[in-house]
């Protein structure tokens, strides 16, 4: 670590430094995917939004059971209300980790929404104190659904910032702006707990301003953020993108391009491709052979249907399988509206194809960042032969 022993440049540029350096990773910002920046602006104002929130809530919750709380004490009995239901949010929400890794985005942003949720319901109990007890643990079972989805997702988030190998830096660095935003919403929680919030009506002005800002951020939040992990949704962008325009789309291309709210939605231009359905859903046993000899070293099984291709794919296929499979029923799809060829024909003819084009293909893939050893699907579907 180099020490500068005569500095002369003026306090703000040295404050700065101080700040970049405490709330920065290292080497900021050639150290970080592009992105970063914003997501880290967004960050800040989420964490301190919902501090300001949880003290508002708090205190309504204490309204609702019959004290008369200054503001300080909401924020000290807060950590007492989080027991209980939310437990069993948090216990319900830790079966869902794998769909978590496929969309991680997805689940963050609906994590948020959970806690808001929760928070709301906290902070409308006083207008029924006879149902006190059911109002705080629905409101602490949104709030436990929520805390689980946010901390399963936030490694592989963090993960798409990581240009360097400095993943930790990284981490401890994000919780650090987390940390301190947290501690400036709770003064601003404080406040207007004490101002504007110290009435029901007050509440209900300020609270949903607070919760529609919270959500707004944490949308853009994972908008910046370039996910280089293959998941469905993300695996036909790439596929579309190199059939219509020749080129490899790399994670930071099509972040904002990426459907956060429904992510299984079918593209055309890749084949209108469904993946992760049961095999017993997609193909008839008596079938099955048939369907594994047109491609029988792959991984992948492709049954055409009249609206989508569904695709299979076995227990140990990877993200390349993923890519292969995919880029054969684009192929296929592109044939057969061309050439209005039959099926079968199509499928061998667009094979061929692939097996022409994938090596660059995947060459060039991964050198723009994106990981194929793994193919996230979610629901883990999958079949052994």
């Amino acid at each position: 670590m180099m020490k500068l022993l005569d500095d002369s440049r003026s306090v703000i540029h040295r404050t700065v430094d101080s700040f970049l350096s405490k709330f920065f990773p290292s080497g900021y910002p050639y150290s970080v995917s592009e992105g970063y920046l914003r997501y880290t602006q967004f960050r800040a104002l989420q964490h301190m939004t919902s501090a300001t929130l949880s003290v508002l809530s708090t205190q309504s919750l204490l309204f609702a059971a019959g004290l008369r709380p200054t503001p300080a004490q909401a924020t000290a009995v807060s950590w007492i209300l989080k027991d209980g239901m939310q437990h069993v949010g948090k216990l319900i929400c830790s079966n869902l980790g794998a769909r978590m890794d496929s969309e991680p985005k997805s689940w963050r942003i609906l994590a948020d929404v959970l806690y808001d949720l929760g928070t709301g319901l906290e902070v409308l109990s006083p207008m029924c104190p006879h149902l006190f007890l059911q109002v705080a643990g629905l409101g602490n079972f949104a709030k436990g659904m929520a805390v689980v989805a946010a901390r399963a997702t936030r490694l592989p988030i963090y993960s798409s910032f990581a240009k360097e190998g400095n993943l930790s830096d990284l981490f401890a660095k994000g919780e650090a702006i987390s940390t301190l935003f947290n501690v400036v919403g709770l003064g601003a929680g404080i406040f207007l707990a004490s101002t504007v919030c110290s009435s029901m009506q007050g509440k209900l002005v300020v609270g949903p301003v607070l919760s529609v800002l919270h959500v707004y951020s944490v949308v853009e939040e994972m908008r910046a953020a370039p996910v280089n992990t293959l998941n469905p949704q993300r695996t036909a962008m790439i596929v579309a993108d190199f059939l219509k325009v020749g080129n490899i789309s790399s994670p930071a291309d099509l972040r904002y391009r990426e459907d956060l709210l429904f992510t299984g939605r079918l593209i055309e231009d890749a084949g209108n491709v469904k993946v992760g359905r049961s095999l017993r859903k997609v193909v008839k046993p008596s079938k099955l052979q048939e369907l594994k000899e047109i491609f029988p070293e792959e991984k992948f099984l492709l049954y055409p249907g009249s609206k989508w291709v569904d695709m299979v794919l076995e227990n140990n296929a990877t993200g390349e399988d993923a890519l292969r499979g995919w880029l054969v029923a684009a192929y296929a799809a592109q044939i057969e509206k061309s050439s209005h060829v039959p099926s079968a024909s199509a499928l061998q003819e667009a094979y061929d194809k692939m097996n022409d084009v994938f090596s660059p293909f995947l060459s060039e893939l991964q050198a723009k960042g994106w990981h194929t050893d793994r193919f996230l699907d979610g629901t883990g579907s999958r079949f052994a032969w």
